[in-house]
């Protein structure tokens, strides 16, 4: 099955990027919903936590449990922090456009969850990962804020000719705490959206060696291996992260051939 899903432009409506029945992941699915002004959506999250992730605009988000009016501080991606809202299984909610809004739904199979809550821009984490050319900025949007089953969920973003997830790390082995077990769907934005990136994914059995052309709005599922990233120069590549497995661990390995990066340069 392919790794790369390229992207179109955005249609009213929800539509469904990756999923495990026509990708090779187990765990995720990830869609993006585009609503116009009083546009609504309906969802139940049967047998799956969701996370719902505002990518641009302003929404009502409800539930028989909690309702969020006006939520949202962000024109696009590039223009701020985020907001999300998670739900447990098993509970219906509707999602309502005040003006023009897109959502990214990110659902993973769940037997239980916390309570619906609702996480605000100022409960981002930012961290600043990296150095020289391969610094980039870390969102962690779901990580610590809710204890969710399985979903962890952020956003990076590389500026122009920068590198992320580098040096090249996997998290495709139980082998805590070394390394946790857990897929990942990268949903990628480029600004201005006509530059690219690109991404390289290979396992050190070398089963999987390929490179992709990164353009707005492309999807690459990561069900194993390293998959370093790099913005092409003049452009800003940003990348909306979700990760799921059976255990809530965030603990990446590093390609030895190349973790000495983190200790310095060479002379």
């Amino acid at each position: 099955m392919a790794l790369l899903y390229r992207g179109s432009p955005p249609k009213n409506g929800y539509l469904l990027l990756a999923e495990p029945a026509t990708s090779p992941i187990q765990w995720i699915e990830l869609g993006l919903l585009n609503l116009e002004d009083d546009q609504t959506w309906q969802a139940h999250s049967t047998g799956q936590e969701t996370v719902l992730v505002v990518l641009g605009g302003r929404c009502h988000i409800s539930s028989e449990a909690a309702e969020w009016r006006d939520v949202g501080e962000r024109e696009n991606v590039f223009a701020g922090k985020a907001t999300a809202a998670y739900f447990p299984p098993d509970v219906a909610f509707t999602v309502g456009a005040a003006g023009s809004v897109e959502v990214a739904v990110c659902r993973a199979p769940a037997t239980c969850g916390p309570s619906p809550a609702l996480i605000r821009p100022d409960e981002v984490n930012v961290r600043v990962v990296g150095a020289d050319n391969w610094q980039r900025d870390v969102h962690d949007v779901v990580v610590d804020q809710v204890s969710a089953h399985h979903l962890l969920v952020g956003e990076t973003y590389n500026p122009s000719g920068n590198w992320s997830s580098y040096p090249p790390h996997k998290h495709d082995v139980d082998e805590l705490p070394e390394e946790s077990e857990l897929e990942e769907v990268y949903h990628f934005r480029v600004d201005p959206p006509q530059g690219f990136g690109l991404q390289r994914l290979y396992t050190e059995d070398g089963e999987i060696d390929e490179t992709h052309t990164l353009r707005d709005r492309d999807t690459v599922v990561i069900p194993k291996g390293f998959h370093p990233v790099v913005a092409a120069p003049g452009y800003r590549l940003y990348y909306l992260w979700v990760l799921a497995g059976e255990k809530r661990v965030m603990a990446p390995r590093d390609d030895p051939a190349h973790s000495w990066m983190k200790e310095g340069p060479r002379d």
